[in-house]
């Protein structure tokens, strides 16, 4: 194998686990047989686990809990909804990405029409990443808002003080522990994180039957009828846009796929059958880490949801943006007494907590490779594309922290993201069918997987338009 650059992610990490070398670069010396069969595919996982940290936070605790607290248990259904539907695009996306070597940024700018030197995608994705600072900060807030309650450093619960400390606290520890930008150390941290955020959220969910806020077997079935209140619709479309993968999360999982190793370990395609062999299982082994994540996430989210459903609903109880973990909070040490309330804040800080150890190195591969593609540096020397990524590393929290302290409203700041990010997820499905076409026949998978990527980008696509006009009607 070639040797590793001075700023390898692999550094310190199992061989076997991680690519050595340039992931980025695809090498002839560098390929790998791909594992066959789901024991030995999951030692390859981790790119999944990646996004399932970035999905399950603030989108879920505030936004799915709010749509349950509003709507009882009638919208279940569309969590499940708006987790499956864009699992196909996923995957076509970072299937795009091993057989090219190419990031997300880089497949999107390869969508005509053509706008200079950029394609309209990569303008659609510009003019998203502008509102997503504005979402982002809230994510700073909203595990500023948890930490204040479960420390509230002598200033009170949800003081401004104590909001804008732990914000600042909360932020500076996020850029030192990730500027070093290694892959291995963001996969281990974040599965960490999924794994707590997880256990608790069910361990709460599967306590509340016990409690005063019991929910039945019907209740759960009522979820199930496929009913959409109108008065749901709004937060319903937004529940759409923040929960599952949104556009960023898969826009990531390319870059993800290929630090992890997929493209590097199939090799540069030279047209033989050896290659596409290579390739084809590699493709595989993304396929299964992308369902693993799609069910951690989707069961985190459908918990969120019930919690809501369960706890508020029947008190006609809608709190908003940080009043939410508060309320659950005071909710839980009232039914199951102080530890139910430590044990719902630590579960509601790793679910935020891994979205913001996810969000930033997600985010700083996309803007790093955005300037690279407008002309800034070339994104094949590895270290300027390792030392702009370090520099969004620290500043897109920075800007995130001075959203949230300007605006300082975590429901309203993530509600316009959210909105943001589904109208470009349509432009996303949009490339993931144009791009499947660039493919050569023998790696785009079977009718199956067409017919799902279609029924999922038509879906999508929908939605978005929906969106729209919502929006400018609103």
């Amino acid at each position: 194998m070639t040797a590793p650059t001075p700023h390898s992610d692999v550094e310190n990490t199992p061989p076997e686990r991680f690519v050595s070398g340039d992931p980025y670069a695809l090498d002839a010396a560098a390929v790998k047989e791909p594992p066959v069969g789901w024991r030995a595919s999951s030692k390859f996982f981790g790119p999944g686990l990646i996004v399932s940290a970035s999905v399950v936070g603030a989108g879920e605790l505030i936004t799915a809990t709010s749509l349950g607290a509003q709507a009882g248990f009638v919208l279940l259904w569309l969590v499940f909804v708006s987790t499956i539907v864009k699992v196909a695009v996923q995957m076509e996306m970072a299937r795009y990405s091993i057989v090219t070597g190419e990031g997300g940024m880089e497949a999107y700018n390869r969508v005509p029409p053509r706008i200079g030197r950029v394609s309209w995608v990569f303008l659609m994705w510009a003019l998203m990443a502008i509102s997503k600072l504005i979402q982002t900060g809230g994510l700073i807030g909203g595990m500023a808002a948890g930490l204040s309650i479960l420390l509230p450093l002598g200033l009170g619960p949800l003081s401004p003080a104590a909001m804008a400390i732990w914000a600042v606290v909360v932020t500076v520890i996020a850029i030192a522990s990730l500027i070093a930008n290694r892959y291995g150390l963001i996969e281990n941290v974040a599965t960490f994180l999924t794994m707590a955020f997880v256990v608790v959220t069910v361990l709460v969910v599967v306590a509340l039957p016990f409690s005063d806020f019991a929910y039945s077997a019907g209740d759960l079935g009522s979820g199930l009828s496929l009913q959409l209140p109108i008065g749901a619709v709004g937060i319903a479309l937004t529940m759409f846009g923040l929960t599952g993968v949104a556009s960023e999360e898969i826009t990531a999982y390319t870059y993800w796929c290929l630090e992890k190793g997929y493209a590097r370990w199939s090799g540069p395609n030279d047209g033989s059958e050896g290659y596409r062999r290579r390739a084809r299982g590699w493709i595989a082994v993304m396929q299964k880490d992308a369902l693993v994540s799609w069910v951690i996430y989707t069961v985190s989210t459908a918990a969120f949801y019930v919690l809501g459903a369960a706890v508020l609903h029947p008190q006609g109880l809608f709190p908003e943006g940080n009043e939410m973990i508060l309320t659950l909070s005071e909710t839980f040490a009232g039914v199951f007494g102080e530890t139910g309330r430590i044990v719902f804040l630590i579960g509601a800080l790793a679910a935020l907590g891994s979205t913001i150890w996810a969000a930033i190195p997600s985010w700083s591969r996309s803007w790093a490779n955005a300037l690279s593609i407008v002309g800034v540096f070339d994104w094949s020397d590895s270290r300027a594309r390792n030392r702009w990524m370090r520099v969004f590393i620290a500043a897109l929290p920075t800007v995130w922290l001075l959203t949230f302290l300007w605006i300082n409203s975590p429901l309203v700041m993530i509600m316009i993201g959210g909105i943001a990010g589904g109208i470009f997820l349509a432009a996303v499905a949009v490339s993931a069918l144009y791009l499947r076409s660039r493919i050569e026949p023998e790696l785009r998978g079977g009718r199956f997987i067409h017919v799902a990527l279609v029924v999922s980008a038509v879906a999508i696509m929908a939605l978005g338009i929906y969106s729209v006009v919502t929006t400018a009607a609103g």
